[in-house]
């Protein structure tokens, strides 16, 4: 692990407010910090591969500082995303554990905590599978640092299996970049059994969503402006030449095993142990219109983490339900709210607003029962968590209000502290950390912290 000196070093920022501030000290000391930014700061480690719309490394740091968190305790993310939360535990040398549905987003938590790679010799291997990229590239005479020239008729460009296809964004990629992204792929699988390899394809999957792929975020992912050939190779070889470094800041030191599981929340005790847990710190869906699956949908289907519609929805079904796109036949988490009636009467707002609107599309029929479906699924995952955690075990969820459906506000901080006190929990306070925007209604919403005890 790393000590007080240590981390320093590394450059890593004081934390960004206190848990027991006034709110509007906490509010106005993040106003500043954009919500899907990293501070400079934070980059090792974390910015290997992060969802755009993550919530900071500092706010994990205020909670496993104000919850007195050290190498005697085990954390636990059961919505652990890109590993926001278990990198930075494990960077203060507390153990964690992590739980995510999304297959790829799982694969990147995981690469993010292995720090036991020789970064001179990944470095080295790097070197090696660019030098037979673009060797087989010049062999089809493309040179990957200048405009391709000819006429791409001309070229025979590989592309993806039509039904992987059928899953992305129209103009997700240009033709000629994922050829070029198909060949280095294929020489980095030549080097799978080095211990370098998933962190190669760690690499690649950043460089494709940032660097070479026509998408944009705003805060929906969609498509910009078409970039017809871009570098390939040598961005991903900048990317490497970042993860190597941040490995040599740790090389020889020692730091606690965490493990990132792919699995539901909402079973929680099918995953971990009975009263293995000391702390949560986390932040689930939000309930809106958002597909988190479309977040990571490209480097998904290109790397093969997902193929066809079928396999996709296989995994979309152990997700809380959050958004009208991942709603299916037979889910019933609504029963769990049943007799909450400020949630009822939220479903009941939508469903008339959208009769006055005349909105009758499938998905707009849909948002009601997404509202009851989502605080349903989060009540089933606090219910069952309760077996996995210690008497005392802290709890810090970080959850945002929505205005996403016909503009009928959502105050879920204040939902979900109700629903755990029902189910046992002690609300010790709701932790203002900071407001947005909403883009539809101009209203400020908050970001909330909602902070929770288990007594046992």
């Amino acid at each position: 692990m790393l000590n007080d000196e240590a981390v320093s070093q590394l450059n890593l920022p004081l934390p960004g407010f206190k848990p027991d501030e006034a709110p509007e000290t906490r509010t106005n000391r993040n106003s500043g910090r954009g919500s899907n930014r990293l501070d400079p700061q934070d980059r090792p480690f974390h910015d290997w591969y992060r969802f755009v719309l993550s919530f900071p490394p500092h706010l994990v740091r205020d909670y496993v500082e104000h919850f007195g968190l050290d190498e005697r305790h085990v954390i636990l993310d059961p919505f652990c995303g890109t590993g926001t939360t278990l990198v930075e535990a494990q960077l203060r040398g507390v153990p964690g554990a992590g739980i995510e549905a999304n297959p790829f987003a799982r694969f990147a938590s995981s690469v993010k905590l292995n720090w036991g790679i020789d970064p001179d010799a990944f470095a080295a291997g790097a070197r090696k599978i660019a030098e037979a990229a673009r060797s087989t590239l010049r062999s089809q005479g493309i040179d990957d640092d200048l405009p391709v020239n000819a006429d791409l008729g001309d070229l025979h460009l590989r592309a993806l299996p039509p039904e992987s296809a059928k899953l992305l964004l129209k103009n997700s990629i240009s033709p000629l970049p994922l050829h070029k992204a198909l060949i280095l792929l294929e020489c980095i699988n030549f080097h799978r059994t080095q211990p370098y390899f998933e962190h190669a394809i760690l690499a690649l999957a950043k460089t494709l969503v940032f660097s070479i792929s026509n998408l944009h975020f705003g805060p929906e992912v969609g498509v910009g402006k078409l970039r017809t050939d871009v570098p390939v190779v040598s961005t991903w070889l900048s990317e490497v030449r970042k993860i190597s470094r941040d490995l040599s800041l740790v090389s020889g030191k020692t730091f606690p095993v965490s493990t990132v599981h792919l699995g539901d929340a909402r079973q929680v005790t099918t995953i971990i142990e009975p009263e293995s847990i000391d702390a949560i710190i986390t932040s689930p869906p939000y309930p809106n219109e958002k597909d988190y699956t479309r977040t990571t949908r490209l480097e998904s289907v290109i790397l093969g983490f997902v193929s066809d519609m079928p396999e996709l929805r296989s995994f979309k079904k152990t997700f809380v339900r959050s958004n009208t796109r991942g709603v299916y036949k037979g889910d019933d988490d609504h029963k769990w709210i049943a007799g909450y009636s400020k949630i009822q009467e939220i479903s009941a707002s939508i469903e008339r607003r959208r009769k006055e609107l005349g909105k009758t599309s499938g998905f707009e029929k849909q948002y009601a029962k997404v509202v009851g479906l989502y605080f349903g699924g989060m009540a089933r995952h606090l219910a069952e968590l309760r077996q996995v955690l210690r008497p005392g075990a802290k709890l810090a969820y970080v959850v945002g209000d929505q205005a996403s459906y016909l503009r009928v506000m959502i105050r879920t901080g204040q939902l979900l502290a109700e629903i755990a006190e029902d189910l046992g929990y002690e609300l010790k306070g709701i932790d203002l950390f900071r407001e947005r925007l909403a883009t539809a209604t101009k209203q400020r919403l908050r970001e909330e912290v909602v902070v929770l005890q288990w007594p046992g």
